[in-house]
């Protein structure tokens, strides 16, 4: 099996979407079709791929603006956290897998940014929507939110092996594209010794960056 990994910069704001594939099967997932599907279905039918599954990381406009578009030129509804695979009878959870070719498509609930945020992990790649940058991770609204997120990147993401892909929902981050292990040893949020300076981070982010040159 040869896993493709296609990155593309769909517009709005500096909105990532992606195509997954199994070279050798000819089969595909596209993740967060957003402000230009036609994009990825016109990749996917150049390279004589079928798109198989259409995944968002959660609900957000800027995610999912393009789904109905999406459907509409492939037949395929975008699936989010909750949702019923027609094709498979799988329901979008935790732990849930699907399949194309011989890659594995796995779901991981990441909830924080949204109750409903999910991860993809797929090979040696995850897919981690606004749940995790490149140097940076996801906005929250509320201490219960922020204590949601902490979780799902340390007992989830942060699991994963350090040589695991990020790729990102936004070009927000120091690069489009880290790894599990470069994000523990660099990213600020991360480097917290537990939650109440994870906390504190978010609530004096604004000044952090101004102190560090981060943009």
């Amino acid at each position: 099996m040869l896993m493709i990994v296609e990155q593309f910069r769909m517009g709005g704001d500096r909105n990532f979407g992606y195509l997954v594939a199994d070279e050798t099967a000819g089969e595909a997932v596209v993740i967060d079709a957003s402000f230009d599907p036609a994009k990825i279905v016109r990749y996917a039918k150049e390279n004589s791929l079928s798109i198989r599954y259409v995944f968002s990381t959660h609900g957000h406009a800027d995610h999912t603006n393009g789904n109905s578009k999406m459907e509409y030129q492939t037949g395929i509804r975008p699936l989010l956290f909750g949702d019923t695979c027609s094709i498979t009878g799988i329901k979008i959870d935790d732990g849930a897998v699907f399949h194309i070719g011989a890659l594995e498509i796995q779901i991981i609930h990441t909830p924080g940014h949204t109750d409903d945020s999910i991860c993809l992990l797929a090979g040696d790649a995850v897919f981690t929507g606004d749940t995790l940058f490149t140097g940076k991770i996801g906005g929250t609204y509320t201490d219960e939110q922020a204590k949601a997120e902490y979780d799902s990147l340390h007992l989830k993401l942060m699991t994963l092996p350090p040589w695991t892909k990020v790729y990102p929902g936004h070009d927000y981050g120091v690069s489009p594209v880290s790894t599990i292990g470069h994000e523990i040893n660099t990213n600020p949020f991360l480097l917290t010794k537990d939650f109440s300076d994870f906390l504190y981070l978010k609530q004096n982010w604004a000044a952090y960056k101004k102190a560090h040159g981060i943009v």
